[in-house]
């Protein structure tokens, strides 16, 4: 990937790409599905309405949206449907998933546990064909990250975009339920330290970086700069911008 502009407002000259393997990108796609499976098949008829920290999407419609999402990606039909409907109504990232959630919320829950483990595979296949037809075209739209626009190779859209919004949509479940959220180093820490490197890329600072908890890790670029230390989900939470950053922890990173 190229290095950050200097002047933060501008818009990036190059499409920003994936750092990991597309294997490697497509493995935790296909786990962190499973995983997201597993835990919609946990919930309680009650834990359904439970708000998020998404404050427009309760439970159900946070589920909606990664089933939408992982259906767009899984046929070529669909992922030109959900691209012109969202273009209809006016365009954005936030037409789009409300585009989803809508299409979704005729589906009890049941269902729409019984058709995202459907998907799954279909939309990992998926992921992979659109990334190798397309991954290297940039994104016709600009993307804000922060106080920065940017644009994006459709491959960091399907490998890396998508697992860490999935991702971060099953923290956003296991805090609003209150139930254990699944972490282990092998998928997990992979999927943090990729963030730990475009963050780290972004802000171009030197730095002593520790992550505590099991996707944790101790990351360390340049000399004299400040050392942080926190829990690996947290310090992804804020980068998300579902937590306040001060310092080097104000850079925001895509999920």
């Amino acid at each position: 990937m190229t290095a950050p502009t200097t002047d933060r407002s501008a818009a990036r000259t190059a499409a920003r790409r994936p750092r990991i393997d597309r294997d490697t990108a497509l493995r935790l796609a296909a786990t962190e599905y499973d995983r997201f499976a597993v835990q919609l098949r946990a919930l309680g008829p009650e834990e359904w309405r439970r708000p998020t920290d998404c404050t427009a999407w309760d439970v159900r419609a946070m589920a909606g949206h990664v089933l939408g999402m992982a259906e767009m990606v899984a046929t070529v039909r669909q992922f030109v449907a959900q691209n012109v409907a969202t273009t209809r109504a006016g365009g954005g990232i936030d037409v789009l998933t409300a585009h989803q959630v809508h299409r979704e919320a005729r589906l009890s829950p049941e269902e729409l546990v019984d058709r995202f483990a459907s998907v799954v595979p279909r939309a990992v296949r998926g992921r992979r064909r659109l990334s190798r037809a397309i991954g290297r075209v940039t994104l016709p739209e600009e993307q804000v990250v922060g106080d920065r626009t940017e644009r994006w190779a459709f491959a960091y859209l399907f490998d890396v975009v998508l697992t860490r919004d999935t991702w971060m949509h099953r923290i956003d479940i296991a805090r609003a339920t209150g139930r254990d959220l699944l972490l282990t180093a092998d998928h997990d820490g992979v999927l943090v330290a990729d963030v730990v490197a475009e963050w780290a890329e972004r802000h171009g600072s030197p730095h002593r970086l520790r992550l505590t908890g099991p996707a944790g890790g101790t990351w360390t670029t340049g000399r004299g700069g400040p050392e942080v230390e926190l829990d690996a989900v947290e310090f992804c939470r804020i980068l998300s911008g579902r937590g306040t950053g001060e310092g080097l922890l104000a850079q925001q990173v895509p999920f």
